[in-house]
């Protein structure tokens, strides 16, 4: 006996909701295994994926048992001895192919289900109206559309009886039996080999169902599929066009339908009319196929998967035999024509109508974003509309159509230019409702609870009354009332205690409620109370709204298609980074990557990594284009300041005040005035014309237009990272910004070539004025750039790539390039005092190298002021510590010279008042084995050092000067430190904080550093020397004391040389002899601070004495070796010199010593000479 069949039973709408979610999880699995193609019978070849592919499938001898495989499925015998190969193998085959083989078994199991539902709604004559019964209808036809994309997805696999019967061989080697679902799935495999010929006999039965519900969407489907024309006379999506109802709700009776997807409508009818094709005579179907086959020719199957439709729908209707289906066949021909001919130009136009809609869309809920709440459906409508127009070119620019249409397609229709600005305004107004959110909730909480919530009791109460209806059935009773009393009880305090609301069971009452009364007999129809279903649909969506927001805008809005398209996404976003009117959209390109995990499926979840990782590296990628296309805007507008700013360097004057002064001569020849007038500085800002787009306007624009972009968003979440694009851009910044001003130094380590430090500050400070200027675009602080970069270049190494910085380029090539001139081409570059620079001298023997560098051009004390502002107080530290490593070596060297002439050095230290023994122990002294006497090789080390030293010093005034007006107050306190704090263990501290300051110390702290480290160093050396050796007995305070014996007694040898010649202009002499003042005090302080007691007084007066008696006995000579000392003024200027830079000797200890008078008239001589000269 047989039971009537009860709907509320039956579970549809549980089923159809399991069932649609459990069909897209397989169409993601079997999509994976398609692009894993692992064995193909015709093209032969193996996995893509070499990482996933066993090992087992490259072996060559197993191709014939593959041949086999695919040429006997289904009905394969085990026993047979081309496969008793596989025996040996049989757990790897298992344990590599069981996910590809139970992935078809589960296809097998969801086919079996869906069989079952359709057959279970078909005895139910289950009505179907998408305008009534939105959530069963629209459900239905999704599980319809998923289970043919399953099925021709399936049929595509070209491995699948391979790797099937592979599996399954080798399970039956393991278990001693097949396995129990591998009869019914190949049975299942050869049935679906041509797929729509069995699921067309499979749904003979169901077209009941499936007819009318495509005859629902006639009301829809034509509404929807406008032209672009048509939407513009009817202000589709247009807020303005009715301006006295932009406040109302939209009204419509079917609200859910106005977001519909239209790609879905037309899977629906494509699909549907292919299985129930006998029922295209009737009118409203058959346009409804001739509209969705006019629109494209391209239909998605799963993601980029997809179908030539039309020739598709051809080769399935020729092959069905005895269906006289030519004139349909001619049919489908003719629509492709069509569809090839006019389709690409009306999306063409749907396009340009969205991208202004969308715009002002986006401009008035900016504006006046409280519209949100009445006008919300517009938002969905929208992003629904461009969404399809997106899924739509991507898949017919990706697939064109075979070269056999004769139908010519214009590529303008599918590269579009300003797609990014449509996506750009996809994603503005999806922000717009995630940034409104609590003003949309309030808005719906109220609408239900004040008028959807009296309707519905209203309608209720109608149904009640009804003398139609015996009675309400008791479950469709209690969803009514449950629904009232859930939206009833709503109230606005709920929203500003921010509390959590679910509808999910109201919707799915609703959905429940729709199944129990659309099928035959119900108690309840829903056919004779439209009203009810109509408002209960109204409801659902204003639920939605409440709850479901984020997910409503992924349903209408998401594209996360791009991840399947990865060439022309790339090709895009290139396309957006030429067009400079695009260029403020190109933000939404890593926008969309965030879309990405949208695509995965919880039923394949080996793919989420790898999507995740793609979304990832693509945002990744498209913040650095971005930035870098910004930097190099910024490193355009930074060269032409740069040229201006260069124009405006005082050495570019001399032209202009030199025609100046030709302007006022009285007998100026006419005819010799040649060429035109120069252009001066500023005339490049002078506007005749402001349509006259300048480059600097164009350079400006682009800026603007990519910190639009930068600045759009704080943060972008992609997977399960944070991009923050204003991080990304500063970072890169940081790093261009490091290069250029490094670069700017034009260093050439081959020709020594280097900007001047004066123009390199002048550049810097033109690109720190321009970047200080990006703060006006963009919301960064640039002050950090600086603070992070700037300071690097104080140091020997950058932090970004541990390159050679400014400071390391600088002090390089002042000691190896500027310096090492000045010590070897003797006479020919001058420290001078009285210029407090150093100044290459003009001499006849001056060589084309030596003339090529002015010294004075780097190493005066403007441009070493320059170079304390670029390197600041570390730098100028680090340049002072390589300076005094090079001192410390000829200190060293020195120390040597003393050790061999020890035992004349000390004679002559205590016979210095005996002038004949002085006499004949100097010529001990002098005479050497080598080309270079030792005499000489002490002066001209000492004097290297005086050079240094005197570098040293005009470092640090400049230092100072620069640090005294950046930083007054914190110098004084510097100062007031130095002067005041008592000679203690403090002492050493203070002196080097003042030192690094620029201030002038008795002793530099850091000479005595680098001797003290050089001590050391001899020190470790002497213990690890097995050997006594010479320099390891001797006493460092006895050599420092010979030392200064040995400079004393060789001074006078320096008036024999003619490059001694004392300069007054230049207040020094050419040999730069007179720096052996800065040396003999700075070596003698150093040295006794470190290796005596402290009595740098006393052996300095004991210098003075043996020097004084030494240049006296000058005096004495006889008239021919008078001639020889013919610069023996000079060098008695030089013990006047050493006397004032000296801190421990006073005028009254040079007087005791030397006679003032033979000073007065040293000076006289000297003065008067160089008179003469000039």
């Amino acid at each position: 006996m047989s039971r009537a069949m009860v709907p509320s039973q039956q579970k549809l709408a549980e089923k159809l909701t399991i069932l649609n979610d459990r069909g897209r999880g397989m169409l993601t699995r079997i999509y994976n295994i398609k692009k894993m193609s692992i064995y193909s019978p015709n093209k032969k070849k193996m996995l893509t994926k070499t990482d996933s592919k066993p090992a087992f499938l490259s072996d060559k001898s197993l191709d014939s048992v593959f041949k086999y495989l695919h040429k006997k499925f289904p009905n394969i015998d085990n026993h047979a001895g081309a496969l008793q190969v596989i025996n040996n193998i049989k757990q790897d085959v298992v344990k590599s192919l069981s996910l590809y083989y139970f992935t078809f078994v589960d296809i097998m199991d969801f086919k079996d289900h869906v069989v079952d539902l359709l057959t279970t709604i078909d005895a139910c004559q289950v009505h179907m109206d998408v305008t009534l019964n939105y959530d069963l209808t629209v459900n239905y036809l999704n599980l319809i559309s998923t289970y043919v994309s399953l099925m021709i997805l399936m049929s595509r696999v070209e491995d699948r009886r391979v790797v099937l019967s592979l599996y399954n061989v080798a399970y039956e080697y393991l278990n001693a039996s097949s396995d129990p679902s591998f009869p019914r799935l190949g049975q299942m495999v050869i049935d679906y080999d041509i797929p729509l010929r069995k699921l067309s006999e499979e749904f003979v039965p169901h077209s009941r169902v499936v007819v009318p519900a495509l005859l629902s969407l006639h009301k829809i489907y034509p509404k929807r599929n406008l032209p672009a024309d048509q939407m513009r006379a009817t202000g589709m999506l247009s807020l303005l066009a009715e301006p006295l109802k932009i406040m109302n709700v939209p009204n419509t009776d079917m609200v859910q339908c106005e977001y519909l997807s239209l790609d879905s409508m037309e899977k629906w009818i494509i699909f549907s009319m292919m299985l129930c094709h006998t029922y295209l005579q009737e009118a409203q179907l058959w346009d409804l196929w001739k509209t969705a086959l006019q629109s494209g020719y391209i239909v998605q199957l799963c993601r980029d998967e997809v179908l030539h439709i039309h020739s598709y729908i051809n080769t399935f209707f020729e092959s069905l035999k005895g269906h006289n289906l030519h004139k349909r066949i001619t049919e489908v021909k003719d629509l492709q024509h069509q569809a090839l001919q006019s389709s690409p130009a009306i999306h063409r136009e749907r396009r340009k109508f969205l991208r202004s809609a969308l715009k002002e869309l986006a401009l008035i809920f900016t504006d006046q974003p409280g519209l949100l709440g009445p006008k919300g459906l517009y938002v969905f409508q929208a992003l629904a509309v461009a969404r399809d127009e997106i899924h739509w070119l991507l898949r017919h620019f990706d697939n064109p159509p075979s070269k056999k249409h004769t139908v010519k397609l214009s590529q303008e229709d599918f590269v579009d230019r300003q797609l990014p600005e449509l996506l750009f305004n996809m994603e503005e107004l999806k922000s717009l409702l995630r940034k409104y959110n609590q003003v949309v909730q309030r808005y719906f909480v109220q609408y239900l609870a004040g008028y959807d919530a009296v309707l519905l009791n209203q309608l209720i109460q109608e149904i009640t009354n009804d003398s139609n209806l015996a009675h309400c059935p008791e479950d469709e009773s209690v969803i009514l009332s449950s629904l009232y009393n859930t939206i009833a009880g709503l109230s606005v305090k709920q929203v500003e205690a921010n509390e959590v609301f679910d509808f999910r069971g109201v919707r799915l009452d609703w959905f429940r409620l729709q199944a129990y009364t659309s099928v035959s007999r119900a108690g309840l129809v829903l056919r004779d109370h439209q009203d009810l279903g109509k408002h209960l649909n109204m409801i659902v969506f204003h639920t939605k709204l409440v709850d479901y927001l984020d997910e409503l805008i992924n349903e209408t809005g998401d594209l996360s298609i791009y991840c399947f398209y990865h060439q022309i996404f790339e090709h895009q976003f290139k396309q957006c980074m030429e067009f400079p009117a695009q260029h403020r959209f190109s933000i939404v390109f890593p926008i969309i990557c965030g879309h990405f995990m949208n695509a995965t499926h919880e039923l394949c979840p080996e793919e989420r990594h790898s999507i995740g990782t793609t979304s990832v590296q693509y945002a990744h990628w498209f913040l650095k284009e971005m930035s870098d296309e910004v930097n190099q805007v910024i490193t355009a507008i930074c060269e032409e300041q740069c040229m201006l700013n260069y124009k405006l360097l005082p050495k570019h004057s001399a032209a202009s005040i030199l025609q100046s002064s030709n302007k006022h001569k009285k007998n100026k020849d006419k005819k010799k005035q040649v060429g035109p007038e120069e252009e001066k500085p500023g005339t490049e800002s002078v506007r005749k014309n402001r349509e006259n787009f300048t480059r600097m306007d164009k350079l400006h624009m682009a800026l603007t237009e990519l910190c639009y972009a930068i600045n759009h968003c704080n943060v972008i979440q992609v997977w399960e990272h944070g991009f923050v694009p204003r991080e990304f851009f500063i970072q890169h910044l940081e790093t261009r910004f490091n290069k250029a001003l490094v670069g700017m130094m034009m260093y050439n380590p081959d020709t020594s070539e280097i900007a001047k430090p004066s123009e390199l500050l002048s550049s810097v400070k033109a690109i720190m004025s321009v970047l200080q200027g990006l703060e006006n675009y963009v919301q960064i602080d640039i002050a950090r750039v600086f603070n992070s970069v700037l300071p690097q270049q104080t140091q020997a190494t950058d932090s970004f790539n541990g390159e050679k910085t400014i400071t390391a380029n600088y002090t390089n090539w002042y000691l190896e390039v500027l310096l090492r001139r000045v010590t070897v081409n003797i006479g020919q570059i001058v420290y001078s005092p009285n210029h407090k620079a150093f100044v290459t001298v003009a001499t006849d023997n001056n060589s084309k190298e030596n003339l090529y560098l002015a010294a004075e051009e780097y190493a005066d004390l403007t441009e070493l002021r320059a170079l304390a502002e670029l390197i600041g107080p570390y730098g100028m530290r680090y340049l002072g510590e390589r300076l005094m490593g090079h001192v410390a070596s000829q200190v060293d060297e020195l120390k040597k010279l003393v050790i061999q002439n020890k035992e004349v050095l000390f004679n002559m230290r205590t016979s210095f008042d005996k002038p004949e023994v002085m006499r004949d122990l100097f010529r001990r002294l002098g005479n050497t084995k080598n080309q270079v006497s030792d005499v000489d090789s002490v002066l001209m080390r000492m004097t290297i050092i005086g050079i240094l030293l005197s570098f040293r010093s005009l470092a640090q005034d400049a230092l100072l000067d620069v640090l005294e007006d950046r930083i007054p107050f914190l110098m004084a306190s510097v100062q007031d430190l130095q002067h005041f704090v008592p000679n203690m263990k403090d002492t050493k501290v203070v002196n080097e904080m003042a030192s690094a300051a620029g201030l002038s110390c008795d002793i530099d702290p850091l000479l005595i550093s680098a001797l003290r480290s050089q001590k050391n160093e001899d020190g470790e050396r002497k213990a690890s020397t097995s050997s006594d050796t010479e320099v390891a007995n001797e006493s460092d305070y006895e050599l420092a004391c010979l030392l200064m014996v040995f400079v004393a007694v060789s001074i006078p040898t320096l008036a024999k040389k003619d490059v001694s010649v004392f300069k007054a202009s230049l207040e020094g002499n050419l040999s730069n002899c007179h720096c052996l003042a800065k040396a003999v005090n700075q070596i003698a302080g150093a040295l006794f601070t470190i290796h005596g007691p402290g009595d740098v007084s006393d052996r300095l007066q004991e210098f003075l004495a043996l020097a004084s008696s030494s240049l006296l006995r000058l005096g004495q000579s006889q008239e021919q070796e008078k001639e020889t000392f013919k610069n023996r003024e000079s060098v008695y200027i030089l013990l006047d010199l050493i006397v004032q830079e000296s801190p421990y000797l006073t005028m009254d200890l040079l007087e005791s010593c030397f006679p003032y008078a033979l000073l007065r008239n040293a000076y006289h001589t000297v003065y008067k000479a160089s008179a003469v000269d000039i």
